[in-house]
């Protein structure tokens, strides 16, 4: 184990996960739902609802980079209290919006803060924690999100159980009281400051950022690491879209695999979560391998579901295998996550770190986007065609990381930064002795 300095900890740390943890809850009581609970909320067909909602979050992709630009003038504290307000406003407004427009004005200022949000937080992260506290928040957020995720399915369900489809109208006022109540203690987190790579001069100059997004675009490192990354996000999207198909139309399995796979995923995500990322941060290991580790580990996976679809075994030979495949990508999925975010907030200099993790998050929405259509098309072809995709994009992304290592600022490669060998004196030197 490396040692170095002891982890700050962060002003305000346990306000900022207990909310986080309030929010996810929130977003666990309609997510899986989205389509039904938006229909009974408004009383809007099916149809209406959906194309509203596409049309939204599509219309949320595009003010992305202006959520860079506000951070980056306002403080990503600022603007995530204003986007917490947003979302519980939207949500208490949600059974009000009986009428179509009513409904798209409400889903489009919901959508904005929606897809907003992953650029703040990460920037918050940025502008709360140095050094390895960027990590330890990393794996502990989103430990919380899947815990909190999965509480809030459990709430959802009880509530339409004591009240039939009222308590959807109950589930969105609760929405509303979460994201208020998350808004209320993140307000106790304390930013700190720093001088970030980049940000040579004078202290007024430091505050400046000469160029906005030119200076991003200019970035090729931090442009190579975003390319690394869509690679990577590709994977992140295979649970949820690929393997529910691939399940049903090539192993001719049950829905209930699809269920078990979801279910160990989000169980060891809240569970081993910390522990992991706690384990690859005090080995010292630096954030570009334990990214690339995490993507070998996806590239794991994606050959097992390759050999599985090869074999076909029985029912219970597939539950195991499939179980088995599911345990080694979750664990690339928490090796990956927190050494991946922490490397693109640490290698974004600080007075523009918010149009940097802009353009950074741009690539987990574009592989959001792409994946659908991607992975139907391969799985057309051959059911495995869409896991040798993914395979050799893996691959990519651990290749990247490794070759970009020496391009990026050492400040975001370690969580540590190691001790430098200090070099003999000239004191120390042993004089000659006389002739």
């Amino acid at each position: 184990m490396v040692k170095g300095k002891r982890e700050e900890r962060v002003a305000g740390e346990r306000s900022l996960l207990l909310g986080v943890g309030i929010s996810s809850i929130g977003i666990g009581m309609y997510i899986p739902f989205s389509l039904v609970f938006f229909h009974h909320v408004t009383g809007l067909s099916f149809a209406v609802v959906g194309i509203v909602l596409t049309a939204t979050g599509l219309a949320g992709l595009a003010v992305m980079p202006l959520a860079g630009s506000a951070v980056d003038r306002f403080g990503a504290r600022k603007a995530n209290l204003l986007l917490y307000a947003v979302r519980a406003l939207g949500f208490a407004l949600y059974p009000l919006a009986g009428s179509l427009p009513a409904f798209a004005a409400v889903a489009l200022i919901t959508a904005l803060a929606d897809r907003s949000f992953p650029v703040v937080q990460q920037s918050l992260i940025g502008e709360v924690a140095r050094g390895g506290a960027r990590d330890r928040l990393q794996a502990s957020i989103r430990a919380l999100q899947n815990a909190g995720m999965g509480a809030g399915a459990l709430v959802v369900s009880g509530v339409l159980a004591l009240w039939g489809t009222d308590g959807f109208t109950y589930t969105a006022w609760g929405n509303a009281v979460a994201f208020a109540l998350a808004g209320l203690l993140v307000s106790r987190v304390k930013p700190v400051r720093e001088l970030a790579h980049g940000e040579l001069g004078s202290a007024g100059s430091a505050k400046r950022p000469p160029a906005g997004y030119r200076m991003v675009l200019a970035d090729r490192p931090f442009l190579g690491l975003t390319a690394a990354n869509f690679l990577t996000a590709l994977g992140y999207s295979a649970l949820s879209v690929l393997f529910p198909l691939y399940i049903s139309t090539w192993l001719h399995g049950p829905d209930s695999l699809t269920g078990a796979a979801f279910t160990v995923n989000t169980a060891l995500c809240a569970g081993i979560g910390v522990l992991i990322a706690s384990r690859v941060r005090r080995s010292g290991a630096r954030r570009t391998r334990s990214a690339a580790l995490g993507a070998l580990l996806f590239a794991a996976a994606f050959v097992g579901q390759i050999v599985l679809g090869t074999v076909r075994p029985g029912q219970t030979a597939t539950l195991v295998a499939l179980l088995a495949i599911v345990v080694v990508y979750t664990v690339g999925e928490l090796v990956h996550s927190p050494s991946g975010g922490a490397l693109s907030v640490s290698a974004a200099p600080e007075a523009v770190r918010g149009r940097y993790l802009a353009t950074y998050q741009l690539s987990y929405s574009l592989a959001t986007a792409l994946a659908p259509s991607l992975f139907t098309g391969l799985l057309a072809l051959d059911g495995r065609l869409p896991w040798a995709f993914l395979t050799v994009a893996a691959l990519g992304a651990a290749l990247a990381l490794t070759r970009l290592e020496r391009h990026l600022p050492p400040e975001a490669v370690h969580a540590v930064r190691p001790a430098p060998v200090s070099a003999p004196t000239p004191a120390t030197t042993p004089a000659p002795a006389p002739a």
